[in-house]
C-alpha cells in the first residue's frame, strides 16, 4: 500500500499535525475543510462564500491528487445551522449534478467561532 500527503499550508495542519489530504493506492481522502479565504486566511460572514472557498481548497488538493470532483464518492458536510441546509443543498447540486456521490450532514459546533461549514469528501481516483 503506498501512501502520500498533500497540504495546503495551511496554519492548522501544522498546528494540529495533520494533512489536508491522504492518498492510499487509488483513493484520495481530504480532511475537513472549513470555509477561509484560501488566500487571506479570513473567515467570510456569508455562508456560500464559506462553501465555495472549502470547495476552492478541496478541489486544489483533489487536483494535487490526479482526481476531481469528479471522483468523489463521499461527502461529509458539517454544519452550524439548520438554516443552511437550503443553500447547502443548492451547492452540492451544482459541485456533484451528475456525480451523485454518497452523503451525510451533520449540524455541529465548531472550534472556529465564525464557522458555518466543513466539508469532507473521499475520491477514488481512475487507475
Amino acid at each position: 500500500m503506498s501512501k502520500h500527503r498533500i497540504f495546503s499550508k495551511s496554519a492548522i495542519e501544522e498546528k494540529a499535525r495533520y494533512a489536508r489530504a491522504v492518498i492510499c493506492d487509488n483513493w484520495v481522502i481530504v480532511s475537513g475543510t472549513m470555509g477561509q479565504d484560501p488566500a487571506t486566511g479570513e473567515m467570510p460572514a456569508d455562508f456560500r462564500a464559506q462553501a465555495e472557498n472549502s470547495f476552492a481548497v478541496i478541489e486544489a488538493a483533489l487536483e494535487e491528487a490526479g482526481s476531481s470532483l469528479n471522483d468523489v464518492v463521499r461527502c461529509g458536510v458539517f454544519l452550524s445551522s439548520r438554516e443552511n441546509v437550503g443553500s447547502l443543498v443548492d451547492i452540492l447540486a451544482e459541485k456533484f449534478d451528475t456525480i451523485r456521490p454518497a452523503n451525510t450532514t451533520v449540524i455541529c459546533e465548531f472550534p472556529a467561532p465564525d464557522a458555518l461549514i466543513e466539508i469532507e469528501v473521499t475520491a477514488y481516483r481512475p487507475s
